[in-house]
């Protein structure tokens, strides 16, 4: 199974940290300040502006999100020198759309111009390794059709959460003295407005597309491997759940970041890595030449490559990503593959280590393989 050809596409609406921060609705403190710029985002592509604010219920509207995906889609399409009639199978990942149903595969088929009687898939909240899950499903349907071709699309659009979280918030206490407060509800309460505002400051809103199949040249899909919920709780170390109130048709959304989210990052990278690898440790380092590792934050990319010992060199694009685009979810991996093919002296033969972590709690890995020139 063959990457054939990949494209990714952002809002048009780029915003610099500095510039968010100017526009966040009440003054942050210094400490919660540098909290911001440890994550390493610098800029950032948006759907919205940060700023806007409904009065009333006002249904969230789709149409930003699915314009979104239809670039990505119709450039791969285009790209591939193929016409959407001739997708046989349509896999569709993200974790926000404003309808909680139909799905997003749904809502993009008759844009696209795609065949009604397509097969099509809806994967929602994978998060952080949406993108090999995806590749998994390609690479099931090609092998009961091996002459099919798969387009993908995988969603980064997470803003519909994150902007919501922090309308109105009147302050942010720094997490030092969060956690001297003694009672439990009040400690909670302030810790849920500090992960939300951390949230809205990391994630950035982005779409990828890619064209799968069997037919040669691209990048070759190698092993894939996953893993998930180790210990039984571990998916409480990141979420974002639905929560109700004392009303009618009254829905909140809940979003939570538990600080042994790097340990875990370290811990599940290890154990998918030895799945793919083994004890070949040499191997493991030096078979690929490129890092492709999801963008968590600047402190969880600089702790797994210290752990894995892989040269900065390798990681390189992940860093490029997450500085001017921010945490993209499911979408980051093929960001920074499309950075890695597009910048990068690759030939034939070359390996390019997938390696994504994250909300589940989860971990998958993958390898592509260099065909031809990749660009």
């Amino acid at each position: 199974m063959q990457i054939v050809r990949l494209s990714t596409a952002v809002p048009q609406s780029e915003y610099s940290t500095e510039e968010l921060m100017k526009q966040f609705p009440c003054e942050l403190r210094e400490p919660v300040a540098q909290n911001i710029h440890n994550l390493g985002v610098i800029k950032r592509h948006l759907i919205d502006h940060p700023c806007f604010a409904g009065k009333g219920e006002t249904p969230m509207k789709e149409t930003a999100l699915t314009d979104l995906c239809c670039q990505a889609c119709d450039k791969v399409i285009r790209e591939a020198d193929l016409h959407p009639k001739d997708v046989d199978c349509f896999v569709s990942s993200y974790d926000a759309n404003p309808f909680l149903s139909p799905g997003l595969s749904q809502l993009l088929i008759p844009k696209l111009g795609l065949n009604p009687f397509v097969r099509y898939v809806n994967v929602q909240g994978i998060a952080s390794t949406a993108f090999t899950k995806t590749l998994q499903v390609a690479g099931d349907y090609l092998a009961a059709k091996p002459k099919g071709k798969v387009l993908i699309c995988v969603s980064g659009v997470s803003s519909f959460w994150f902007q919501n979280q922090v309308r109105g918030l009147k302050d942010v206490a720094e997490i030092a003295k969060i956690g001297k407060i003694e009672d439990s509800r009040h400690r909670q309460a302030e810790l849920r407005k500090w992960v939300a505002t951390l949230q809205f400051f990391l994630f950035g809103d982005g779409v990828a597309a890619a064209i799968v199949s069997n037919m040669e040249g691209g990048l070759r899909v190698g092993q894939i491997e996953e893993v998930t919920n180790v210990d039984e709780k571990d998916y409480l170390a990141g979420y974002t759940r639905l929560t109700c109130f004392d009303e009618p048709f009254k829905f909140g959304i809940q979003s939570h970041l538990g600080k042994e989210i790097p340990d875990l990052g370290v811990k599940y990278t290890s154990l998918i890595i030895d799945r793919i690898f083994g004890d070949k440790h040499k191997n493991r380092i030096d078979s690929a030449k490129k890092w492709a590792v999801h963008t968590g934050s600047e402190k969880i990319l600089d702790a797994l490559a210290e752990h894995h010992r892989v040269e900065k060199e390798k990681v390189e694009e992940s860093h490029y990503v997450l500085r001017n685009n921010g945490n993209l979810a499911g979408a980051s991996l093929p960001f920074i593959i499309e950075r890695i093919t597009s910048i990068s002296n690759l030939s034939r033969g070359d390996r390019i280590l997938m390696l994504a972590y994250g909300w589940g709690f989860s971990a998958s890995a993958g390898l592509l393989d260099v065909q031809e020139s990749f660009r």
